[in-house]
């Protein structure tokens, strides 16, 4: 959590906002796969952080509502905030802490989760997370989640090699580039696009399907089992 503290989170959406457009296309397309739900769906944000896809959602579907839930206090400060900003925090609650500490309440109608598995190595800890959502969803509920994902190969080396040179220019200098290597090696659990699916129907899921790749950013969808 020392990772998301507060001058973390007060730099967090200009740390890669010349990145933006790689995760506004993700928003577009989750947008468009849960354009079906009904006008006054209740979305779970888990791993919300800043707020970003719950924005992009609140801004396109003006009847869902929203629960952020994050464990890093000062990042979800700053998602309230911005949701009060852009006039949706009626429809917003804010949860600081994990899923098991929210309190129980009608199952949810979708969920997202953008870049927050990749932060559990233990696989079984990562399934977990994802069985901790299913539990919160209604049968047939859809997730959007997108993590890092790379194949084991050289073609997997390619894809790192490029992602580097976007970061790089992102702004990003050698000394931080080193730093993000060294992150992927020990802190961010990097796995074939295959094993993460494989992770997410282990937790509850039927046949996730990939929708989305940019870069390295992999985004999947499957239904509650």
């Amino acid at each position: 959590m020392a990772a998301f503290d507060k001058t973390h989170a007060a730099d967090y959406d200009n740390r890669f906002a010349a990145l933006r457009p790689l995760v506004d296309a993700l928003h577009l397309l989750i947008s468009a796969e849960l354009a079906d739900l009904p006008a006054g769906a209740r979305v779970l944000c888990v791993g919300a952080g800043t707020g970003a896809d719950l924005l992009a959602l609140a801004a396109r579907f003006p009847g869902w509502r929203f629960t952020a839930v994050d464990p890093s206090g000062p990042m979800l400060e700053v998602c309230r905030r911005k949701a009060e900003e852009s006039g949706v925090a009626d429809r917003c609650e804010f949860h600081t802490g994990y899923l098991d500490s929210l309190p129980p309440g009608e199952p949810f109608d979708a969920a997202t989760s953008i870049l927050v598995s990749q932060f559990m190595l233990d696989p079984q800890q990562r399934t977990g997370f994802f069985s901790a959502i299913a539990a919160r969803l209604r049968p047939g509920a859809r997730l959007a989640t997108a993590d890092l994902a790379a194949e084991e190969s050289a073609a997997g080396e390619q894809l790192l090699a490029h992602w580097m040179q976007a970061m790089r220019w992102a702004g990003m200098n050698e000394e931080q580039l080193a730093g993000l290597r060294d992150a992927y090696n020990n802190a961010v659990a990097v796995l074939p696009p295959t094993g993460v699916a494989g992770l997410i129907e282990a937790g509850g899921f039927d046949s996730p399907c990939q929708f989305f790749q940019a870069g390295m950013i992999h985004g999947w969808l499957a239904a509650r089992r």
